[in-house]
């Protein structure tokens, strides 16, 4: 028999090590070549990592949430070689004494012949004797509660337990010496529920608290909220959708804030940035790379559509519905990931009246959208029915000051009410 060891894969860009964030085999386990033994995750980018070899799991070299060194062994594997391979490890391994050999050397003794078997003698049947019963388990309680069992003249495996884990409580013996009364619960169908569920936090959900302790402990925010009346651009959007060629996707709201922030971020382009804290460094983008922050079954991704400065309505919408498709498969690649200069933040439906977004740190300012309703606006002579949505945006107050971001969102406001302005060039 032999041994392989599969040693955590160098995933690149200075990664020091990964997250084990899925395990398909335990020890034990039989595996053939190319089967996925392991999903390992750095930075948002999940890495299936598959077996090399057929063999037997003999180690795994941790849990689901464990973080493993690059290089460092992740799984080992016995395998069969072929009959000179085999005795060459048994031997390297077990060294075989002069006695062991010398035993083994003896000649088999001979067999005797069977004697003829006598005819079989009655017995009496035996009396049956009744099972002695299983011992019941010790119940849960704490020590105090055993105590004052035994001062009141308790059994406690008479009681019925209502603490977590099936603890028995002080109260569930006073109720037990309380014969004919019905607890409260019970009386109006109510029942108490004590049980509780420790969840450990693993993989992107991990990463995504990090995340948010990260901007939310280094990263002054400061939120601005400002109504926007999106009837115009509904009705634009109405139409477009009504008359798009074959091959181009339905247009939601978020292209047109696409190419907004562009027209916005080229007046302004202190908030198309990132900011090293650290070593004290802005650095402001030429490059417009938007993320599109994603919900999906493992949870909160920030896909990158990259160039946007580049990328018309249509390309957006396309290239946006792309990346969201991917990061909800798990199939988005490091690079779609990562890279973003700003962000948009957007939960559809249900996006509320106002939120309070949290940076895509480094990143100096991130874009919420929040939901469409119709509501009554005074038009100067009367209420008027309007579709409005509030815009919720966070800024980094280090990097921008009030009046900056007030600016910037009124510019983009601008360009939202007055849709045509997104397409004049200029």
């Amino acid at each position: 028999m032999g041994e392989f060891i599969i040693k955590m894969p160098d995933v690149g860009e200075g990664v020091a090590e990964a997250e084990i964030v899925e395990w398909h085999v335990k020890t034990g386990d039989p595996v053939r070549e190319d089967m996925v033994i392991a999903a390992v995750m750095t930075d948002k980018a999940t890495v299936e990592i598959p077996s090399p070899v057929h063999g037997i799991v003999i180690w795994l070299a941790g849990e689901v949430g464990d973080r493993i060194a690059v290089k460092a062994p992740l799984v080992r594997i016995e395998t069969a070689g072929d009959i000179g391979e085999a005795q060459s490890v048994r031997i390297s391994q077990t060294p075989t004494t002069e006695a062991t050999r010398a035993e083994t050397a003896k000649p088999a003794p001979p067999t005797p012949t069977p004697a003829p078997t006598p005819a079989p003698v009655p017995v009496p049947a035996p009396v049956p004797v009744p099972a002695a019963p299983a011992p019941a388990e010790r119940p849960l309680a704490a020590p105090s509660v055993r105590l004052f069992a035994r001062e009141s003249g308790v059994d406690l495996r008479q009681v019925q337990a209502t603490g977590p884990a099936g603890r028995i409580l002080r109260e569930d013996i006073e109720q037990f010496l309380t014969p004919g009364t019905v607890p409260a619960a019970v009386k109006n169908g109510f029942a108490r529920k004590t049980a509780t569920e420790e969840i450990k936090l693993t993989g992107l959900r991990r990463r995504i608290a990090e995340k948010m302790v990260l901007s939310a402990s280094r990263i002054p925010h400061i939120t601005y909220v400002e109504e926007v009346d999106m009837t115009a651009l509904e009705e634009l959007r109405a139409t477009m959708n009504g008359d798009r060629r074959e091959g181009h996707p339905k247009l939601t709201v978020l292209p047109f804030l696409m190419r907004a922030l562009v027209k916005a971020i080229y007046e302004q382009p202190d908030v198309n940035a990132t900011f090293d804290d650290d070593a004290g460094i802005i650095t402001r983008y030429s490059a417009v790379h938007i993320g599109i922050a994603t919900q999906t079954p493992a949870g909160l991704t920030v896909p990158v559509v990259r160039h946007a400065e580049a990328r018309g309505i249509w390309d957006c919408a396309a290239e946006m519905n792309r990346l969201a498709e991917a990061a909800r498969s798990g199939t988005a690649t490091r690079d779609e990931l990562s890279g973003s200069t700003i962000t948009i933040s957007s939960l559809g439906p249900l996006g509320g009246i106002v939120s309070t977004p949290i940076i895509n740190h480094p990143e100096v300012a991130i874009i919420g959208v929040n939901k469409i309703a119709t509501r009554p606006v005074w038009d100067g002579a009367q209420f008027v029915p309007r579709k409005m949505m509030n815009l919720s945006s966070s800024f980094d107050h280090r990097i921008i000051d009030g009046w900056d971001a007030a600016n910037f969102v009124q510019r983009i406001r601008t360009l939202i009410e007055t849709p045509a302005l997104i397409f004049i060039e200029g």
